[in-house]
């Protein structure tokens, strides 16, 4: 994971997600390119009805620019290799353009918008981005490259993009976990259990224990997120599932409960 792409917006997640990409190329001997877009409908602390949209626009890039200087400033002390890429228009346009030479994408998991539920950002990216996608929510001080790893598994395609993704961080990992949950209901759609993933991982000589757990939480998302949790993962390793592509991303459900309020980084892949 040599190249490492990070969304910029002064969100609550923004600090989170800075440290985790900043551990995460450190523990790569990566590059990391900051990209911000400015886009208008981020003026939320200017007044938009007292102002033309010309005088929006100024207060917009002022703003991006102040924010440059401020995370510049930081990664100047920082002993990494970066750049920093401006532009005009979407968030999500703009990661999805730029993933395709990433090796991973750093999202936070809270909404730029400051709306409630899985961030629409998060959604769109992972659904679309040509790399895995990081996703940090707020409060996360590091990322432990060499920490406790869960991968949940169901056998999908999805599930085995994510854990063929995850093999530079899961061979850093102290220890590797896959989790299956009994009683999901895509049980028995697909063709690999999870002996095969870690068949799979041993291959890159990756050692893994293999749990099944009975369907004992309120839901499958809490039961994965409670074994990530015993066993203090330092991330979660996951498909992400969509079940249409409209103008606002649709989740699957076990997508949706884990993505809306994540309690550690989660390594997702569509």
């Amino acid at each position: 994971m040599r190249s490492v792409l990070l969304h910029i917006e002064d969100d609550d997640c923004l600090e989170s997600r800075l440290q985790v990409a900043l551990d995460l190329v450190r523990a790569f001997d990566g590059h990391l390119t900051c990209s911000k877009s400015i886009q208008w409908e981020m003026a939320g602390a200017v007044d938009f009805y007292g102002l033309m949209a010309a005088q929006i626009m100024d207060a917009t890039r002022s703003q991006a620019e102040a924010l440059r200087t401020r995370i510049t400033a930081r990664l100047a002390t920082e002993d990494v290799a970066w750049d920093w890429v401006q532009s005009d228009g979407f968030a999500m346009r703009d990661m999805l353009r730029r993933s395709g030479l990433a090796d991973c994408v750093v999202l936070g998991s809270c909404d730029p918008l400051g709306a409630t539920g899985p961030s629409k950002l998060v959604g769109e990216v992972v659904l679309g981005a040509q790399a895995p996608v990081l996703v940090v929510p707020k409060g996360v001080a590091r990322l432990d490259c060499e920490g406790p790893a869960v991968v949940a598994w169901d056998g999908s395609p999805e599930a085995s993009r994510a854990l063929r993704g995850a093999v530079p961080l899961l061979a850093r990992a102290a220890s590797v976990t896959l989790v299956s949950v009994a009683g999901e209901e895509e049980t028995g759609r697909y063709d690999l259990p999870p002996v095969q993933g870690a068949e799979y991982l041993s291959r890159h000589g990756i050692s893994c224990e293999l749990i099944d757990l009975p369907l004992r939480a309120k839901s499958v998302a809490q039961a994965v997120l409670n074994a990530a949790a015993d066993r203090e993962a330092a991330y979660l390793v996951m498909g992400a599932y969509g079940r249409s592509r409209l103008a606002e991303t649709i989740w699957g459900g076990v997508s949706r409960e884990i993505f809306a309020d994540p309690p550690l980084p989660i390594f997702a892949c569509h």
